[in-house]
């Protein structure tokens, strides 16, 4: 069964934030906030229909409005206007009072509340999907990485090898030749001997 959604308000920079949530840690884990704005007072339940009506219309939907203005709640809001508009004095223009409006009833029916709850519980489905989808596919990039490496380790690795195995070759072929180009020194030198002796002898 759905849960029975609130209105949760509280305010980020230039803007006022609602939302209907089920409790205030899901309106906390929508708003992205890492500590409890609840226990500091800097977020509360809403009590204004007017707000309740719009989070209702969209549920899990973060709304804004600009900070410190009467305007209605909008998921695009603009900039507050009367930011820059100060005195050459440096003091900041008056704002007009708003006539207070009428209040309607903040009671919201219980077909109603079914209706939000079960559209929050669809739009929570499709952002934990939205979510799960960029996971795995974080996933898969981090395992097409990790194969890409593994496969050039692998291929320096089966190089290395082949250099050793040539080298070693080379190697013994050089000794080999070492050997060879000794023992022909070896018998040169013999020869050469036994050629010059007989060389003394025809001259003697």
């Amino acid at each position: 069964m759905a849960k029975k959604l609130k209105t949760y308000q509280t305010s980020l920079g230039f803007f006022d934030l609602a939302l209907a949530a089920p409790s205030m840690k899901a309106a906390l884990e929508a708003w992205g906030a890492d500590s409890n704005l609840f226990h500091q007072g800097a977020a509360r339940e809403s009590k204004d229909p007017e707000v309740i009506a719009a989070t209702m219309s969209k549920p899990g939907v973060i709304l804004r409005r600009a900070v410190g203005s009467g305007e209605p709640f909008s998921e695009h809001a603009d900039l507050p206007t009367h930011l820059s508009g100060d005195e050459a004095d440096g003091r900041p223009k008056k704002q007009p009072r708003l006539k207070p409006k009428k209040q309607p009833s903040t009671n919201v029916d219980d077909k109603a509340a079914r209706k939000a709850a079960l559209a929050y519980e669809k739009e929570q489905k499709q952002r934990d999907s939205e979510r799960w989808r960029e996971e795995a596919a974080s996933a898969k990039n981090r395992e097409r990485r990790q194969d890409a490496i593994a496969k050039a380790q692998a291929a320096i690795e089966e190089a290395r090898r082949d250099h050793d195995k040539r080298a070693r070759k080379i190697e013994t072929e050089r000794a080999a030749l070492e050997k060879k180009s000794q023992a022909e020194d070896a018998r040169w030198e013999k020869q050469k001997q036994k050629l010059e002796k007989v060389l003394r002898r025809a001259r003697d």
